[in-house]
């Protein structure tokens, strides 16, 4: 008579305890990717990029832009090594504009200061390039990306890449002619796409913060219309972004510095003097002050909607997440107006900078969480 058997132990043909095995659901069974680690890369790339943003707007203020003429990507990383080297630096840039309108008088000795500035800033973006690949083949050789994640973790890397080639395009506006810096428009697509590439960073981060089931099933308790609020607010931040990169393409924010009013009125005198009309877009000191500090007011004004709105949420972290996003909004308005009121000193015109970094991470973060709201007890 055979001997009774526990209704929960294993049955399979000849196992026995010690040949026994735990077995695991398909779950388990996938190779541990690095979600931890991928994240601290990110973080790396986000500081290093929120980093080249601030050296640039230093690079702006300084007019060291225009100090290195040349593009060279490889050669380039190294400084000149001797005085042959310097004398040479400094024969490049006397043949540009900016030397023979501007800066004539300049010595080697001032050359070398704004060469510096604008040396490290291109030695900056080489580092962010070999952080990123350096980064991504080691996870990719590994084998350690998770699932789907391979082509996201590209995107950024190429567009790091246009980035140095907007870069040299932007420079190479300032090299002939009468131009004394680079060209506003392209300053603003060269600050533009820094931040759509740190603010692909952030989100990138913010999805591996949390493992795919649960934003799965977050998603079903997203809230649309906050989600097409957080768009809009993040869509109207860049845009002022790249206004405020047209005020310091032609130093703008350094006139005007009367608030609420341009010169005792409500607009700036000669408005539209330049011709064509479109031109003072670009190049009307007073006309893009004043689109900016139009775009600032209906930024602020739309953030305190969406706050607002977002004070009818059912997910405390939503919430929380859209106050400090209209909270940062209101610190950066603050900011501009000292900043023009004190014709925009380089302090402050870096602290302001910054705070754009800031207010368009912290709309990011809000955006996300109206589409992956965090899960909460009933007590909230």
């Amino acid at each position: 008579m055979s001997q009774k058997r526990s209704i929960f132990e294993e049955v399979e043909a000849g196992e026995t305890p010690a040949t026994r095995t735990r077995a695991t659901g398909v779950i388990d069974a996938q190779r541990r990717d690095a979600r931890g680690a991928i994240r601290a890369w990110l973080a790396a790339l986000f500081v290093l990029v929120a980093l080249m943003i601030a050296v640039g707007g230093l690079t702006r203020l300084t007019g060291s832009g225009l100090s290195i003429t040349e593009w060279n990507p490889v050669s380039g990383a190294l400084p000149p090594m001797d005085a042959a080297g310097w004398d040479a630096e400094f024969a490049k840039y006397q043949e540009i504009p900016q030397f023979q309108l501007q800066n004539s008088n300049m010595t080697l000795a001032e050359f070398k200061y704004i060469y510096w500035w604008e040396w490290g800033h291109r030695q900056l973006g080489r580092v962010i390039g070999l952080v990123w690949a350096a980064g991504f083949l080691f996870f990719l050789a590994t084998r350690r990306i998770p699932p789907g994640w391979t082509l996201r973790l590209v995107v950024p890397g190429v567009l790091g890449g246009l980035q140095g080639v907007i870069g040299w395009w932007m420079v190479s506006s300032g090299l002939e002619g009468t131009m004394l810096s680079v060209a506003s428009y392209r300053l603003a697509t060269h600050l533009g796409l820094a931040f759509v590439i740190l603010g692909l960073i952030a989100w990138l981060r913010m999805r591996l913060a949390r493992p795919e089931r649960e934003l799965m099933q977050a998603r079903r308790a997203r809230e649309p219309g906050l989600m097409r609020l957080g768009t809009l607010l993040a869509a109207a931040a860049f845009v002022q972004i790249l206004l405020g990169a047209l005020v310091a393409g032609i130093d703008a924010g350094r006139n005007y510095t009367d608030w609420p009013l341009m010169a005792g009125a409500f607009t700036p005198p000669g408005m539209w003097d330049i011709t064509p009309a479109w031109r003072n877009l670009f190049e009307n000191d007073g006309t893009v002050q004043f689109f900016h500090r139009i775009a600032g007011y209906i930024l602020l004004a739309l953030g305190i909607h969406v706050w607002i709105r977002a004070r009818r949420s059912a997910h405390m972290a939503t919430r929380r997440a859209m106050a400090w996003a209209a909270a940062a909004i209101f610190g950066q308005a603050v900011i501009g107006i000292v900043t023009v009121m004190h014709s925009a000193p380089v302090a402050l015109a870096l602290i302001h900078q910054l705070g754009a970094v800031v207010v368009f991470v912290a709309i990011l973060y809000a955006r996300f969480l109206a589409q992956f709201p965090l899960a909460q007890s009933v007590r909230g």
